[in-house]
């Protein structure tokens, strides 16, 4: 093949794709402060995890949490009086993930799912600008909580498209939920592993990954179980489940 049809493909395949990311994940262990900063980590905690609104921690691997699939609880009226067309609705009313009072978006068109990658995306430059590392988008399987109204090949088609922003801002990004697909297939760069030791996935995350994935427990009976099978190859955290600054912090 000609050098110049090997440019042209090369090109044509970033332009797709959106630029390759550098390996993630610093060694050191990692913590997970989602419920408020907590800014006395010890030495060994070299990664921090924090939501898109908080400040990065200094001299640490920072990265931004954004919750891409669902809305956050309190930022309701945003989308209420700018975007409720784009909250996924069955009869009429918001779908709502229970367990977190966070509505659904809706992704099940091309054109919503455009929409709201702009959205997410905008959180996503501000992630890179406010100084954060890499980038995790929550709620990938919010199609399970969606009265069946959306479909995995939605919520895969959506997840390429937050790849791509995340990639076009400079910044890795990590696949949180859905084990069972591997999305380093889409450009995914690591995963952070909600509770894995708890529903016996963590193999499913590893096979994807290798040690490019975040663990983090909620019950100190799975976090002995994570630590035993995985505290050698990832950083694993025990967190209280509310997240608070003055909560449980243990790592194996």
């Amino acid at each position: 093949m000609h050098a110049w049809v090997v440019a042209v493909v090369l090109a044509a395949t970033m332009a797709v794709a959106g630029p390759a990311a550098a390996e993630p994940l610093p060694p050191g262990d990692v913590d997970y402060q989602l419920g408020g900063e907590w800014d006395e980590v010890p030495a060994r905690v070299t990664i921090v995890v924090r939501d898109r609104l908080a400040e990065p921690l200094a001299d640490r691997y920072n990265i931004c949490y954004v919750n891409g699939f669902q809305t956050q609880p309190d930022e309701r009226r945003f989308w209420r009086r700018h975007h409720w067309r784009l909250v996924l609705k069955d009869d009429g009313r918001p779908v709502v993930d229970e367990v977190w009072g966070e509505w659904l978006l809706d992704i099940r068109t091309r054109a919503n799912r455009r929409a709201l990658a702009e959205i997410v995306g905008r959180w996503t430059d501000r992630c890179a600008a406010d100084g954060f590392d890499a980038v995790e988008y929550d709620n990938l399987d919010s199609f399970s909580r969606s009265h069946r109204l959306i479909t995995r090949r939605q919520a895969k088609a959506f997840a390429r498209l937050l790849v791509r922003a995340a990639h076009d801002a400079g910044l890795p990004v990590g696949q949180k939920n859905f084990a069972e697909w591997d999305g380093s297939t889409i450009g995914f760069d690591f995963a952070v592993a909600e509770s894995c030791g708890q529903w016996r996935e963590c193999d499913r995350y590893e096979a994807s990954y290798g040690d490019q994935v975040l663990a983090i427990e909620y019950d100190r009976t799975y976090f002995r179980r994570t630590c035993n099978q995985y505290g050698d190859l990832w950083p694993v955290v025990l967190r209280d489940q509310a997240l608070t600054p003055s909560g449980v912090h243990a790592w194996c």
